[in-house]
């Protein structure tokens, strides 16, 4: 399992030692109404933490903690995996952060190293992202990876936004430039 390094974060593989922590951003309905609807119960996070782990045992990849290095805590989580938990889908990559944590630029810098990271280890021809399309926080947040939007779609029983950047377009720009100088 990779752990990655951010400027401010260190991006953890999610395991069972981020349960309390990864409960308090998913029990939030403010956090969470644009991804399921509700907050999750604890049940919920911890069966998202079986999830997970089970995903990094086959894949590689799946969804880190996102922990402040000045101070150790969890202020979100994000992902590689596939689109609609579906294998033969594309990559795609998403975030979710504590509130206190939001306009920080922390799910830009989250987000840059797990595309970047996806891109030089996995290879994908194309990386995707999809979102509520009332959530214009997570999509400002694609369009500054350099995703364009690319239509609407039924995901994760959801209409969704979707996004893509491409290796090709990855490769050219100025987001891959900066995450080259910052990893």
């Amino acid at each position: 399992m990779t752990t990655l390094l951010t400027p401010r974060l260190r991006l953890e593989p999610l395991n069972d030692s981020h349960l309390a922590a990864l409960h308090e951003v998913n029990r939030d309905p403010v956090v969470m109404r644009y991804i399921t609807g509700r907050p999750d119960t604890l049940q919920d996070t911890q069966l998202m933490i079986d999830r997970v782990t089970a995903r990094w045992a086959e894949f590689g990849y799946s969804w880190w903690g996102f922990i402040r290095r000045d101070n150790g805590q969890l202020i979100g989580s994000g992902c590689i995996q596939h689109l609609n938990r579906d294998p033969a889908g594309p990559l795609e990559t998403g975030w979710r952060l504590r509130q206190d944590a939001w306009g920080q630029g922390y799910a830009n810098e989250a987000a840059r190293h797990m595309v970047g990271w996806a891109f030089k280890t996995l290879q994908p021809q194309l990386i995707c992202a999809v979102c509520d399309p009332q959530n214009t926080a997570s999509s400002t947040v694609m369009a500054r990876l350099g995703m364009a939007y690319t239509g609407t779609g039924r995901w994760y029983d959801m209409d969704c936004a979707r996004y893509d950047v491409t290796a090709l377009q990855w490769a050219a720009s100025p987001v891959k430039a900066r995450y080259d100088a910052e990893a």
